[in-house]
């Protein structure tokens, strides 16, 4: 979670811990156009993130693809093993990350039910359902779309997937009802501690008939609707379970419409506050069911409803908050297969979408820096990194199997050409980038050693058994050394478009990692350790 510079004071190291409003993180992704110098190229402005992704361009189209010799096998290993150090609850006995121990054992004890499990989303120790809801979606697409190539590290990454799954079932066990966030987030941002110490007030919200939540109600049905695709043929009772839940979240979903961000506010904003509206969720849940159950019904859902529930709507963006994109990449896949003609106008959007992404050509929205990195106004920018690329892959796959291309004004982009923009932005996150440093932890000889992240920031239960209070961590927190645990595999927020990187806590919308920035990673690793 991220919050602007322009509204948080930052500290220095003479300041008391109490005065650091920065521990509340925010995923407050307000649209601003960046400042750029303008430059004169044959009588034409561009501006210097202009002119780089022009460069960007001309490179890609003229070279072939690039092999830079990054490891991606061992980077994807890292990817899912991060998943471990956000576990919550009783931890398991493969668990590798031996850093940390069980937490947050009683969750969900407030309100009479069992919400241990879970993850927790960034470097707090909060349970926030909406980007835990859509991390498992994007893991399970992963795995559904990439997994043939994973190797050894399907098995991982299913593991990662049920940690959610197992979780997002408790959450909805009661009818009618969305457990959607375990933890007081103010509360938890006033202290710096590990989640093994935590004495924060451990607050369950839900969503129901009278106070509904169709985004966040729609995402946990898409997520357990995807994951039934990846359990299929390896659990079917389990897979069956996870499919009715979702048919029965979606229901729920659809029939109280309403946004949790109204019915929540106080509780989930600004952190997970949904700035987009409910109608994606709705469109993402039942594209899902759809997928999974080939069911007549959500095929119909989806017709009907397109228009009203925005379908065209791409924004240029793709994320926990904004679903359009995926949703428009997910459905043109039948269209491309030449099974669903009358869902046209969703490649058409999607062909739009990829389009507005392309070096050169791409929407305002979108930027690329110098050293090639793509760039969107907010915070945590690998998010976008990540999903964005996601989606160029995915849908470069989908093309090479009908053997189409993406018509693009004036010239055509191929299948190879989404690949290598997509493989470019993966190998700046390993390395290939102006800093030289890998933003994944634990990869490459450099790489971020003072992330914002409590638990691997605080001397683990292993090394200092006493407990460590909530201001008591502020030390840690405040000091220039590296974290002493290793959160191998977590990806920061990382830089912008000036592809500068200051490792140090208190710039958490840069050294923070989070699951959603990872998850879309792991189909990204698979695909390039086969084919690079």
């Amino acid at each position: 979670m991220t919050l602007s510079f322009s509204s948080i004071k930052e500290p220095t190291h003479n300041e008391s811990f109490i005065s650091l409003p920065l521990y509340i993180t925010n995923t407050n992704k307000k649209r601003t156009e960046p400042n750029s110098r303008v430059i004169k190229m044959a009588g034409k402005s561009l501006t210097l993130s202009g002119l780089a992704a022009a460069i960007i361009l001309v490179m890609l189209l003229l070279s072939p693809e690039i092999c830079t010799g990054h490891d991606y096998r061992d980077a994807l290993k890292k990817s899912i093993l991060f998943f471990e150090g956000q576990r919550s609850g009783k931890l398991p006995p493969d668990q590798r990350l031996k850093w940390r121990r069980d937490s947050a054992l009683r969750d969900g004890s407030s309100a009479g039910v069992d919400l241990t499990g879970g993850y927790y989303d960034a470097g707090d120790n909060v349970k926030f359902g909406f980007p835990m809801a859509f991390t498992t979606t994007m893991m399970s697409w992963s795995v559904i779309d990439f997994g043939k190539t994973m190797g050894p590290e399907l098995e991982n990454a299913v593991k990662a997937i049920k940690w959610g799954t197992d979780y997002l079932l408790k959450a909805t066990a009661i009818p009618s009802v969305v457990f959607v966030q375990v933890g007081d987030a103010y509360s938890d941002h006033n202290c710096w501690e590990r989640p093994e110490d935590m004495d924060t007030l451990r607050t369950v919200y839900k969503v129901d008939k009278d106070h509904p939540g169709s985004e966040v109600a729609g995402e946990t049905a898409a997520a357990l609707a995807a994951a039934s695709i990846v359990f299929a043929k390896r659990d079917p009772a389990y897979s069956k379970r996870l499919l009715d839940r979702a048919a029965r979240v979606f229901a729920f979903a659809n029939k109280y419409r309403g946004a949790y961000s109204d019915s929540l506010r106080q509780a989930v904003c600004p952190f997970y506050c949904n700035f987009n509206g409910y109608e994606d969720e709705l469109l993402w849940g039942a594209a899902w069911l759809h997928k999974a159950s080939k069911k007549r019904v959500y095929r119909l859902y989806i017709v009907k409803n397109k228009e009203i529930l925005r379908a065209g709507e791409t924004i240029h963006e793709f994320g926990w908050d904004n679903k359009h994109a995926g949703i428009n990449v997910l459905i043109s896949k039948m269209v491309l297969m030449g099974k669903a003609d009358y869902f046209q106008s969703f490649k058409q959007n999607a062909d739009e979408f990829i389009c507005s992404l392309l070096p050169g050509i791409s929407h305002p929205q979108v930027e690329y820096s110098l050293g090639g990195l793509l760039v969107k106004s907010g915070g945590s920018n690998m998010q976008h990194v990540t999903s964005l690329s996601f989606l160029l892959l995915t849908y470069s796959n989908y093309l090479s199997h009908a053997k189409k291309v993406v018509p693009c004004g004036q010239f055509s982009a191929s299948p190879a050409l989404l690949r290598q923009v997509a493989k470019r932005q993966v190998d700046y996150i390993l390395g290939d980038n102006p800093m030289k440093m890998s933003y994944m932890v634990g990869y490459g000889s450099r790489f971020p050693q003072r992330i914002h992240h409590r638990g691997s920031s605080v001397p683990s239960v292993v090394d200092h058994p006493a407990r460590i209070g909530c201001k008591e961590g502020s030390r840690y927190f405040l000091s220039p050394n590296p974290n002493p645990n290793l959160l191998i595999g977590a990806v920061v927020g990382g830089p912008n478009v000036t592809d500068d990187f200051p490792d140090s806590r208190p710039y958490f919308q840069l050294t923070e990692p989070t699951t959603y920035i990872n998850a879309p990673l792991l189909g990204l690793l698979s695909y390039f350790s086969a084919h690079a």
